[in-house]
């Protein structure tokens, strides 16, 4: 069946293809003059980190993540982050865009200042969310950058495509099935990214200062993993054991919201005896359950949706189904000034492709 379907997409695909919509969030941390983390707050000439389109914030006040809109062409996609990422340097003052995905030179969880966005609602939920994610993991592993490519097909794309196929779904339900068969096949395969793409095989030695680990001696200030390509995705990265249990399941979207709204309303004892605030009442987590949000659940790829005002990422996707694809597991390209270049731009976008 695969193969019979793979061998209609590519014949379809030659005659009909309307091309690929792709977009790029990059992350990024300021570093001081001296090289450490920066522990000023995010400059006022960049914007509200809150509700800025383009340049915000990530897990730090010190990780920047710039965000460029959807494109159906790599080249206009390119220079709007290029664009976006002159502007940032020229109002970083003394300061640089670090241009790893592992950080600089850090004194423990304290140097790392977790991002604020202001006293509203949304702004005063998203900074409990980051003490959260503290008092959960640590703040030195939310100090790691990366950067996520998101692409998606048009509706053009999916109703000829559906024609073709003769399916009788409704358009939502037949475009949330194909994304999930691309991620299920995308998941297979993106070992694949991070042996050709991985650019974090060392690290500074104060990240691991204290940690047991077996990576080898570069020199006073450097360890290494021996054959490692991608130490930002192994197990001194995005790695906890709470979501080691979890079980999501990407069948189709409703088994994934499922398993995701199961986790976010499942207790887990180690994070309930943190509570969910200190003695003088400020919040430090936002509930004790294993995810406190979707946002919370690392995946190398994830299935992703537009959220209106308030709206949760479940709601949203079980609402209007998926909208495109987020990777996210991609390092930062130190050789690149712009993380990404068109020739990796253009890789991704083949092997989503074959992905299909």
């Amino acid at each position: 069946m695969a193969e019979s379907r793979h061998s209609l997409f590519y014949q379809f695909a030659a005659t009909d293809w309307d091309g690929f919509l792709k977009g790029v969030e990059k992350e990024g941390l300021r570093v001081d003059a001296n090289g450490f983390v920066a522990q000023t707050p995010h400059p006022v000439a960049l914007g509200s980190a809150l509700t800025h389109p383009r340049i915000t914030t990530d897990y730090s006040e010190a990780l920047l993540e710039l965000i460029t809109p959807v494109f159906n062409s790599t080249e206009a996609m390119l220079t709007s982050l290029r664009d976006t990422h002159r502007f940032v340097q020229h109002h970083l003052g003394d300061e640089v865009f670090w241009a790893a995905s592992m950080p600089c030179e850090i004194d423990g969880d304290q140097s790392i200042p977790i991002a604020r966005y202001g006293s509203s609602n949304i702004g005063q939920l998203k900074h409990v969310y980051r003490q959260g994610l503290a008092v959960r993991y640590g703040r030195i592993m939310q100090s790691i950058a990366g950067a996520h490519y998101n692409l998606s097909l048009p509706d053009s794309f999916w109703v000829k495509w559906q024609q073709v196929t003769g399916n009788q779904q409704s358009l939502k339900d037949f475009k949330s099935d194909q994304y999930f068969w691309l991620i299920r096949n995308f998941r297979r395969r993106s070992w694949l990214l991070m042996l050709l793409f991985g650019a974090s095989p060392a690290l500074d030695a104060s990240f691991v200062a204290n940690v047991k680990h077996d990576l080898g001696r570069f020199n006073d200030n450097t360890w290494y993993g021996k054959h490692a390509t991608s130490l930002r995705m192994g197990d001194l990265g995005y790695h906890n054991n709470a979501q080691a249990s979890l079980n999501i399941c990407f069948n189709e979207l409703s088994t994934y919201t499922g398993t995701l709204d199961k986790a976010i309303h499942t207790n887990w004892p180690a994070y309930e005896a943190i509570g969910t605030r200190r003695d003088d009442g400020e919040f430090i987590q936002i509930n004790t359950n294993v995810l406190q949000i979707e946002n919370e659940y690392y995946s190398a790829v994830r299935p992703k949706r537009t959220t209106g005002p308030g709206e949760k990422p479940i709601q949203a996707l079980d609402a209007r189904g998926v909208e495109y694809i987020e990777v996210r597991c991609l390092d930062l390209d130190p050789f690149s000034p712009w993380v990404l270049t068109r020739p990796r731009s253009t890789f991704l976008t083949c092997f989503y492709w074959i992905a299909c």
